[in-house]
């Protein structure tokens, strides 16, 4: 039975230049009271813009229902539960937003002088602290603008490194379970990449690792806890098994909203890391907006960071340049600079005890979600879950529906869909991540609507099949979709 979502009265929407008349205004506005002037001649042709061929000409009250009707049409995590997991959509606290706005930081200018940019400078260099601490690394660096850059930043430091040492070495290690972006950027760096099979509790293999360790390993990239939600319970022996070669040992660090105020990556052997501030530290995820990805590293890797460096001074901060070890800058400028003001606003509001409730109210969660639907998707491993589940479609593709169905059926009961056929390693996957951020209630609607959707499968497949049905759009031809876009409307098509 569906429970979060009914049918109800809200108009079809057409688009709004199929509502256009010739000659309406939104807006009354008396006569200019200069003289005629020809724009051309006293702007010059080229300053003075033509009319919009076909711009919708409409009136103040067309545009704001118009606009308000659209806005219903759109899922978001204001809305309710997001599951995808990896994503990380978790509620972003609404006083990070106001911290950001506040008026001397929205409006800095990055070629501010240092002399009037003091509390900029400020706010990155207690961002860096706290951020330090939190992972039990030596220093920060926080211009990388989100996860994937920060690899590569973290990637091309361990190069820097073992260069300055005479050799940069030739192969990243990446283990199956790890993020998918790893073995790219690991290329991109100049690296031949080696894969590490997972062990049957989707672990890396230490004996496997042992093996394809030797003198030619820069490094190995690992996920913690990886794509499966599993933590890497031996990671420290993993990581003594690089050292011994002379290897480092980078994580991604994009699942650390199961870690922060719990465990610290620099504890269990981890030299170098990324953060994603806009998944763990607030800021809204998703939607082509900004990102963070800061580098942590230990103190070998910090004569490499990215130039310049904030450096405080006699109650001064300053930038220093003065770096003749570092890789550069990776950025024109110091990072997205409104995803650190609200990184910092919210490790300060939560503190360090509530950066660790909203840990374990996210393992919490997820452990939840996973016993509820256990009996009703295959569970590929019995490893603990962390902050995420992974069930496959096994089950259900043995009726002819896949978990990309699944989804679609899902979107009937009012719920945007999990992540699905990530991670790889799972075939057919269903990725839930429900966040320390939702409500049980919530986690019980989804968990109903995905049992519901279970038992459908058994007695009519094809409903799952041609879903979603209650969609103003119906189901889509991905294919087709994806190789020819319609992009732009054109009148009368």
């Amino acid at each position: 039975m569906i429970r979060k979502v009914r049918s109800h009265q809200s108009q079809e929407e057409g688009l709004i230049f199929e509502i256009s008349s010739p000659g309406k205004k939104a807006y009354q506005l008396p006569d200019l009271d200069v003289p005629d002037v020809d724009p051309e001649a006293a702007l010059g042709t080229g300053n003075v813009r033509k009319e919009i061929e076909d711009f919708p000409e409409v009136s103040e009250v067309e545009t704001i229902r118009h606009f308000t009707r659209l806005s219903t049409y759109n899922y978001a995590i204001d809305y309710g539960c997001y599951p995808l997991g990896s994503c990380t959509m978790k509620y972003n606290p609404r006083i990070n937003e106001t911290v950001a706005r506040t008026e001397g930081l929205a409006w800095a200018h990055p070629y501010q002088p240092e002399s009037l940019s003091q509390g900029c400078l400020e706010v990155i260099d207690v961002l860096e602290g706290y951020l330090a601490e939190i992972t039990g690394m030596d220093a920060v660096t926080l211009q990388p603008a989100a996860g994937a850059h920060g690899e590569w930043t973290g990637i091309m430091l361990v190069r820097s490194l073992h260069e300055s040492r005479g050799n940069a070495r030739k192969k990243i290690l990446v283990p199956d379970s790890a993020h998918g972006t790893n073995p790219a950027t690991a290329a991109m760096c100049g690296y031949e990449v080696e894969n590490i099979k997972s062990n049957s509790r989707v672990l890396v293999d230490l004996g496997a690792l042992e093996q394809a360790v030797n003198e030619d390993v820069a490094a190995m990239m690992v996920t913690n806890p990886n794509t499966i939600g599993v933590f890497e319970e031996n990671i420290v022996k993993a990581a003594r098994i690089l050292h011994e070669k002379g290897a480092l040992v980078y994580m991604d660090g994009a699942n650390m909203n199961a870690l922060v105020g719990v465990s610290r990556p620099g504890d269990f052997g981890i030299d170098v890391m990324h953060l994603n501030l806009h998944k763990t530290f607030s800021t809204p995820h998703g939607g082509g907006g900004p990102g963070a990805g800061p580098v942590a590293v230990k103190s070998i890797l910090e004569p490499f960071l990215p130039t310049p460096r904030v450096r405080k001074a006699g109650g001064v901060f300053s930038l220093d340049y003065d770096r003749p070890n570092s890789i550069g800058k990776v950025r024109a400028f110091h990072g997205n600079f409104g995803v650190l003001v609200r990184a910092l606003a919210y490790t300060l509001a939560h503190g360090g005890p509530g950066l660790r409730n909203a840990t374990l109210d996210a393992i919490l969660n997820a452990n939840y979600v996973r016993k509820k639907l256990e009996p009703y998707f295959d569970l590929p491993y019995d490893s603990p879950s962390m902050h995420e589940c992974v069930f496959s479609d096994d089950r259900q593709s043995a009726k002819g529906v896949r978990t990309g169905d699944i989804a679609k059926r899902l979107i009937d009961y009012g719920f945007h869909p999990y992540t699905v056929s990530f991670p790889l390693i799972v075939h057919g996957a269903l990725m839930i991540e429900p966040t320390e951020t939702e409500p049980k209630h919530e986690l019980d609607l989804l968990t109903d609507a995905l049992i519901s959707i279970a038992r459908e499968i058994d007695d009519d497949p094809e409903l799952i099949k041609n879903a979603p049905h209650s969609t103003r759009t119906s189901r889509v031809d991905e294919v087709t979709a994806a190789r020819k876009p319609v992009l732009r409307w054109r009148r009368g098509q």
